[in-house]
């Protein structure tokens, strides 16, 4: 694995609700308000045009030496040389990804229990997303493939079963996001909290500022 720590705020994108902004424009003022990690998740677009706008990402992340995440597909991940990919459960077997990335890109599993954590963990996984955390109501309606919100108890459970980052996912923002941290998570991942923020920069660096505060910036 490449020596990059996954923690702190780690923002997953949305086209959907950037406001008709360009997508590289919101990744870069997430950025600059001090998030860690960005997952680049497009699933309405063709293959090619989800490689064509990762490119974009990948300049910008690159620029400013944050890792770029994939969601889901190995090909984009290998046709921008993303730093690594998330996996959900149904998606590519954790080992037949590894087999196919190599040692040196970074592998993380979504985990809505505390087996799916621990068998992600055993199984090589460089860190976990964990959640939902809480369900947002606004998200549900338009993702509803979410599933029911796991709570702060797993976050605690996952951090002493796991010898691995832990990002808590799922409805988090600047209001419970503390709590969240302080059940354990290293990290937050958000997508409405940032992406959907008339001032994506500034809702970014309150997140971050939360994360620094707790320690999960560093």
């Amino acid at each position: 694995m490449k020596n990059i720590t996954i923690s702190g705020l780690y923002v997953v994108t949305d086209s959907a609700l950037s406001r008709g902004r360009p997508l590289a424009e919101v990744v870069e003022m997430a950025i600059q308000g001090g998030a860690r990690v960005v997952q680049y998740r497009e699933k309405h677009l063709s293959e090619e045009g989800m490689i064509q706008e990762a490119r974009m990402l990948r300049r910008v992340a690159q620029e400013y030496g944050v890792p770029l995440i994939i969601n889901d597909n190995l090909q984009v991940v290998e046709a921008v040389d993303a730093d690594g990919v998330h996996l959900g459960q149904k998606d590519t077997p954790l080992a037949q990804a590894r087999r196919i990335l190599g040692a040196g890109k970074i592998i993380g599993i979504s985990a809505g229990n505390l087996q799916e954590a621990i068998g992600a963990w055993r199984g090589g996984a460089d860190y976990l997303g964990v959640g939902p955390i809480y369900v947002n109501r606004t998200v549900t309606a338009v993702k509803p493939d979410v599933g029911e919100a796991t709570g702060l108890e797993l976050i605690s459970q996952v951090k002493k079963a796991v010898g691995i980052p832990v990002i808590a996912i799922g409805g988090i923002n600047r209001e419970n996001a503390a709590r969240v941290l302080r059940a354990g998570a290293d990290g937050i991942a958000v997508a409405w909290a940032v992406f959907a923020s008339p001032d994506p920069r500034k809702a970014a660096e309150q997140l971050a500022t939360i994360c620094e505060q707790e320690g999960k910036n560093s």
